[in-house]
């Protein structure tokens, strides 16, 4: 059976075509202009327009349904770390700091708070990761941490009860800069309260005393300079997304 004579279109047909296809594209375009343009005069919602705050609600509930706290991020041998990562932000770590003066409130209840130093958090035992750091501007870079888990911290000082409830809340000791941290992730076993980086202290810039290192979120989560930490059954406020940005903020 031999194949139908390709089906030529008159000059007419083309032109009324293009046409077509045009005012198809145009109206696409403007429909994504109102749509834009409706989102804009929307109420805000922690510091996005509502239908925004609810779409990224909705990505968190569906990523959260799929986590596995054994699921480890890949780890790297040491040669691969770099010696000199990137520092990208200082909210919260601006001015100088004195680890023998520095301590970190853990808040267990109202009116009960924990001090602790940074011995203190260096005599329980010591777990190092080299894993790639995730930032959510699109750049990632292998690193090397040590500190103790988080989930070894908070058994250690009994505050394994805690891990009931939905979040943990971090805080500089300026307020500059918080986060919130869903329970499943702050229990992962690769989370650090972490206070060394290639062997040695942290600097400033990178979070000294302590910070968290916590592989499962993108590098916004990985608060520096850590000087309050609390518990909560409702999200903790988060710095960015009170800006816009998704709170779950896992990868």
């Amino acid at each position: 059976m031999k194949n139908p004579e390709p089906r030529l279109l008159t000059h007419a047909q083309w032109r009324r075509r293009t046409l077509l296809s045009f005012a198809a594209f145009l109206l696409m375009l403007g429909g994504i202009w109102l749509l834009f343009r409706w989102i804009g005069r929307q109420p805000d919602r922690d510091g996005t327009p509502a239908p925004l705050r609810s779409a990224l609600q909705t990505n968190e509930k569906i990523f959260s349904k799929f986590y596995d706290s054994g699921k480890l991020a890949r780890s790297y041998p040491l040669s691969a770390a770099l010696r000199n990562p990137r520092v990208n932000g200082r909210l919260g770590t601006r001015g100088p700091v004195d680890p023998a003066n520095w301590h970190l409130s853990v808040v267990r209840a109202p009116g009960d708070t924990l001090r602790l130093t940074l011995d203190d958090i260096k005599a329980l035992p010591k777990k190092e990761i080299v894993f790639d750091f995730k930032c959510i501007e699109g750049w990632s870079q292998v690193t090397h941490w040590g500190g103790v888990s988080l989930k070894t911290f908070l058994e250690h000082y009994g505050l394994k009860q805690k891990e009931k409830l939905r979040y943990v809340g971090l805080e500089t000791p300026d307020g500059g800069y918080y986060v919130g941290i869903d329970m499943p992730s702050a229990l992962h076993p690769q989370t650090l309260l972490c206070y060394e980086m290639n062997g040695a202290p942290l600097s400033s810039d990178h979070g000294a005393p302590l910070r968290l290192i916590i592989p499962v979120k993108y590098g916004i989560k990985h608060l520096k300079r850590i000087g309050t930490l609390f518990f909560s059954n409702t999200p903790p406020r988060d710095y960015w997304a009170e800006r816009g940005y998704d709170y779950y903020s896992g990868h």
